[in-house]
């Protein structure tokens, strides 16, 4: 699907019917990571509609030489949501980089956020990083960008990585992410905190965004589950497939609760 914000053409994938949850990847990949890691979940759940967008400079969603900025981002990203949920309360979910542009989504609209999950988050002042270190490995596989992403080497993961992350990179515009990123922290808002059914999930051994800044949003968000999954890095999503669809089926029952 196609959808037009401002400049920028969002390209996305849907599933299924209902109420809206978009679903963002992180960056240097596209839809099809995200799509891979949280369809089992958010498919086993009845009157979901699931959409997957490619996030700009990345799959097949183009940045214009004007986003130049996360804040630039953050607009298209509401602009986006506007579009696709057709003003109706969504659900966000975001790994890595898509969750800090869903942090901040959720803070910017509260109304509009039925719930908000947080996995690997990218943070300001992420504080603590560990060293990256493999916690299963049964052999030699990949290449060094494999083994620096995830921390269970085995053929199931690197099978992953070559479905799921690895073909996104043919895709991504280095040069317009290298523009963002040159300012990728965003205006902060001073925005009131998010009310809404809140899960927030972090690899123990995540040496990309580490685990302690996510680790404190549970102290920011007054309806917040937290999990420090050991065994899982910034890869967790792959790493750990049944324990992140049995937290994403706990907050979804949560988000069903408040309505």
């Amino acid at each position: 699907m196609q959808t037009q914000v401002g400049e920028v053409m969002v390209h996305s994938v849907e599933r299924g019917d209902g109420r809206p949850v978009l679903v963002f990847h992180g960056a240097g990949v596209d839809h099809r990571e995200a799509e891979a890691c949280f369809e089992p979940a958010l498919g086993a759940a009845a009157g979901l509609r699931r959409i997957y967008p490619d996030l700009p400079g990345m799959g097949r969603t183009r940045a214009p030489a004007t986003m130049r900025s996360a804040d630039d981002v953050l607009d298209t990203l509401l602009g986006f949501a506007g579009a696709v949920s057709g003003g109706s309360p969504y659900l966000l979910i975001g790994h890595s980089a898509g969750a800090y542009f869903a942090q901040a989504m959720a803070a910017r609209h509260p109304a509009q956020v039925g719930g908000l999950a947080l996995v690997c988050p990218l943070l300001p002042g992420l504080g603590e990083v560990p060293e990256h270190r493999v916690a299963v490995a049964t052999g030699v596989f990949g290449d060094e960008a494999f083994r620096s992403y995830f921390v269970i080497h085995t053929p199931e993961m690197l099978d992953r990585y070559d479905r799921y992350v690895a073909p996104a990179a043919a895709l991504v515009d280095e040069a317009a992410l290298e523009r963002i990123g040159g300012r990728w922290e965003l205006t902060p808002d001073h925005a009131p905190v998010y009310p809404g059914p809140t899960l927030v999930v972090a690899g123990r051994l995540d040496s990309t965004v580490g685990y302690a800044a996510a680790a404190d949003l549970v102290h920011h968000y007054p309806h917040a589950s937290l999990a420090v999954l050991d065994d899982a890095g910034h890869a967790l999503p792959h790493e750990q497939p049944a324990l992140l669809r049995a937290l994403v089926a706990e907050w979804l029952a949560r988000v069903e609760r408040s309505g």
